[in-house]
């Protein structure tokens, strides 16, 4: 086996799920993550048909998956009155299994940890200086090391793309929206709700009671580490909105939980860049798209296998990965959830609303969404290199 010291950056759930299965098949893994521990909260992501299952399964986590489960709930569209206008079932956001993000990110940690990943948190990769052996790695904090590969794992706003690929402007393209997530009391608990006014959604309620926001825009120039400053952006993009808008709103200037991004999605032509590859959202990356957790960790598991039955050779490994994963990355260069969570005008709202009463289109839409994701034969890796698993 060659190249066998290998530096993952990001902590999310890519990351540690292609730490999880390099560490099984006898690599050295270490993953820095800039957070100074694993992220909780964040909204729920999910899973549907054999594609995902198989791999949930062959890590060992889907029992734990689905003990956790939030079980999808449906979110009910509401006028400014507060009465019914339609119906989102929550099979159609939540597919087979719905878990919270900061819950399977716990899960897929510690199953790396097991295997034997080393974390470095509080940490952020500053340079990257291939050479024909290695990579030497710079860091903001830690001394310098020297690693085989290293693969950027690190979201939408990759440092490791940026690092070793072009600027985030050559490779992220905005799609015209943005969304906020923020913990709210309790007393928005129960009932999850959406509500719309042309450009704007605020959602509230459900398992999880946080406030939920998308909104048209231009392009913002923001600090994203500044709080304050993305709660006034949101703040003033939902002045003057009805329903319990005001409401939602004195509850996010108090709360310390607050995340600001936007809509958008990754276009690169390669996931790879001599010794240093991309998978999760750094390379296939299309937000609120539904797809991504379920991307991430399929990426990681095709990633660590192609690598594992190279025997490390990164050149055979990242050209079948690219070859083998590419297609059912598809899914997230198509579609954009900003003009269907925020319709732009009442009439689109309406007709938005009306394809939830029409039992067809639903179902249409759901089947869809099941196609992408089985759009994959999986390769059975350990037992193409079960000599090589510890």
């Amino acid at each position: 086996m060659q190249n066998t010291n290998i530096l993952i950056s990001g902590a999310s759930v890519g990351g540690p799920a292609l730490g999880y299965w390099l560490a099984r098949y006898g690599f050295r893994v270490t993953v820095v993550e800039k957070a100074p521990a694993l992220r909780p909260g964040g909204q729920a992501v999910d899973f549907k048909g054999d594609v995902h299952m198989t791999v949930l399964r062959r890590m060992g986590i889907l029992d734990d998956v689905r003990r956790l489960q939030t079980g999808g709930t449906d979110q009910t569209f509401v006028d400014a009155r507060g009465r019914a206008v339609a119906v989102l079932p929550g099979e159609f956001t939540g597919g087979e299994l719905e878990i919270h993000r900061g819950d399977l990110a716990r899960l897929v940690h510690d199953k790396s940890v097991a295997a034997g990943c080393a974390y470095v948190f509080g940490d952020s990769i500053t340079s990257l200086t291939e050479s024909p052996d290695g990579v030497h790695v710079t860091f903001e904090r830690s001394a310098p090391r020297t690693f085989d590969l290293v693969i950027g794992a690190d979201g939408i706003h990759s440092n490791v793309r940026r690092l070793a690929f072009g600027p985030e402007s050559d490779y992220v393209e905005f799609l015209g929206h943005y969304y906020a997530l923020a913990e709210v009391p309790e007393r928005f608990g129960g009932e999850a709700q959406m509500y719309n006014e042309p450009g704007r959604m605020v959602a509230a309620g459900g398992p999880k009671a946080s406030a939920f926001f998308v909104f048209a825009s231009p392009r913002l120039d923001y600090d994203r580490y500044d709080t304050e400053q993305m709660r006034r952006i949101v703040i003033d993009a939902y002045a003057g909105m009805g329903w319990r808008t005001p409401e939602i709103l004195d509850a996010v200037r108090r709360t310390g939980d607050f995340y600001l991004d936007s809509i958008s999605r990754v276009k690169i032509d390669r996931y790879s860049e001599g010794r240093v590859a991309l998978v999760g959202d750094a390379a296939y990356a299309n937000t609120l798209g539904g797809f991504g957790s379920g991307l991430a960790l399929v990426g990681a598991y095709v990633l660590a296998g192609e690598l594992a039955a190279a025997g490390g050779d990164h050149r055979v490994a990242f050209q079948r990965y690219e070859e083998g994963f590419r297609e059912y990355a598809k899914v997230s260069e198509k579609g954009n959830a900003g003009p269907w969570l925020a319709p732009p005008s009442a009439a689109r709202i309406r007709m938005r609303n009306w394809t939830f009463k029409v039992g067809f289109l639903l179902k249409l839409m759901m089947k869809m969404t099941d196609d992408f994701a089985e759009n994959i034969t999986l390769k059975d890796y350990p037992s193409l290199v079960r000599g090589a698993l510890r």
